[in-house]
């Protein structure tokens, strides 16, 4: 025993008066103890694989896992930080059967020998398969396995993006197939890894640049075939709804026929290998002159059907137009002959019953005169007597003359007259014109005797 403890503290026996832990005084702690055992368990234990059973399974808040791996004979703790579940497909649940890549240690605080896990793989595909199981239930929980989400591929694309290896055999078949296809397409290469550590995040990073970009018709991503691990990543979540959010249609083209992924199910088309989806995306060039000399074909052949049945139409639409216009013809000329006939009847019986009526009203307007006009002649000449009596002319043939304005007002009065007035005095054959010099108010013949004698108004 002292020779065990002589080598594991590098110290030799015969050297050594005493050891730590050989009596009370030289006790050793819990801890070096611990640390100790660390020491020799991970230095006799590279890290290994270990198969098992797992159980007692519980995920820290903190993102760690603990739990134990077991057979029917023995069981050992296990822990495996966060950031080595990060790189496990997915959680594992208690009873499945895994193999571990891990090494032996010691935990030193409790002294517990465990299992510090590497990599977990599950026995079988128990955890492939509850990965796949659970991403799938997300996707279709939100909808986006639904075939009726899924857009139609364009009839012809000028661009198509292909998102795969630079370096892989797909991009060489798929460049092959488009070029014998249709050499005038556009194929757009997006560089990402297909397989490895950090796949899925350039995957998803590559269908975000084509989705800035805006310029694809159509998006192609995949790989050629291989083991379950190298396809994982078209397994993984993140790409598959960076595929559903992309733009544009996209084709899935991942591993081999039998392969089916996660993205094969949420792209708008699943191809089983990538020359199959060059051959979906990309049209044929000589189908497509062949679809369009035979549409062509059946274009001339309709239009000749149309015109054709359009002249027979025509044509008896114009024979029945033409006799139903020679009825209508004749029907107007009845028509119209009726209505000359009535109206020449309506005429006579009118032009009779007018002739009659004037004959009638003739001995009163002979009568007319006598009665009625020589009285109201009588009575005219009596009031032309009358008004010629009041007529101003008449007063003026009678030696009188009357005195007026230049604007046409009579002057009746003295006071209408202001010195040095110039105004017009009418008589019977002609006008004078006049200017008041002196003015006299009274009884006309005392007024003209004081002017006379130079007396007027204005002195």
């Amino acid at each position: 025993m002292s020779s065990a403890l002589g080598d594991l503290f590098d110290e030799p026996a015969a050297a050594a008066a005493s050891y730590p832990g050989e009596s009370p005084e030289t006790a050793l702690a819990v801890a070096t103890i611990t640390r100790a055992a660390k020491d020799v368990i991970e230095g006799a234990f590279t890290p290994l694989w270990v198969r098992g059973e797992i159980s007692d399974f519980k995920a820290h808040r903190n993102g760690h896992w603990y739990f134990s791996l077991r057979d029917a004979d023995a069981r050992v703790r296990c822990v495996m930080w966060r950031g080595d579940t990060q790189r496990a497909p997915t959680r594992p649940s208690d009873g499945m059967l895994v193999t571990a890549l891990g090494q032996m240690t010691v935990y030193t605080s409790g002294g517990d020998l465990q299992l510090r896990v590497l990599r977990l793989g599950a026995e079988g595909d128990g955890l492939w398969r509850k990965a796949l199981e659970e991403t799938l239930a997300r996707l279709r929980e939100d909808g986006l396995l639904d075939e009726a989400r899924k857009r139609p591929l364009p009839r012809l694309p000028k661009v198509v993006a292909v998102v795969t290896s630079p370096d892989g055999a797909a991009l060489h078949d798929i460049r092959a197939v488009a070029t014998r296809r249709y050499a005038g397409v556009q194929l757009v290469l997006v560089p990402a890894k297909v397989q490895g550590e950090g796949t899925a995040e350039e995957l998803v990073r590559a269908m975000d640049r084509i989705a800035r970009w805006g310029g694809a018709d159509v998006v192609i991503i995949g790989r050629g075939g291989g083991a379950r691990e190298d396809l994982w990543a078209f397994n993984d979540e993140r790409v598959a709804r960076a595929i559903a959010a992309c733009p544009v249609p996209v084709i899935s083209a991942v591993g081999h026929e039998v392969d089916t992924t996660v993205v094969d199910l949420v792209a708008d088309f699943r191809a089983p290998t990538p020359s199959a989806a060059a051959e979906a995306a990309v049209p044929d060039r000589d189908t497509l002159l062949r679809e369009a000399s035979s549409l062509q074909s059946r274009l001339v052949s309709a239009t000749t059907r149309v015109v054709q049945r359009r002249r027979q139409l025509v044509a008896g639409v114009g024979g029945r137009f033409a006799a139903g216009a020679r009825g209508l013809t004749a029907l107007e000329t009845a028509r119209l002959h009726a209505f000359a006939t009535a109206m020449a009847t309506h005429t006579r019986r009118a032009v009779l019953r007018r002739t009659a009526r004037v004959d009638a009203l003739r001995p009163a307007l002979a009568a007319f005169p006598a009665t009625h006009v020589a009285p109201r002649h009588a009575a005219l000449a009596g009031l032309a007597g009358r008004l010629d009596a009041l007529s101003p002319l008449a007063t003026l043939g009678r030696g009188y003359a009357v005195a007026r304005s230049l604007d046409g007002q009579a002057l009746g009065s003295v006071d209408d007259f202001a010195p040095g007035q110039a105004f017009d005095v009418l008589l019977a054959d002609g006008a004078v014109r006049a200017t008041t010099t002196a003015r006299r108010s009274g009884a006309p013949l005392d007024a003209v005797t004081a002017l006379q004698e130079g007396r007027s108004d204005d002195i």
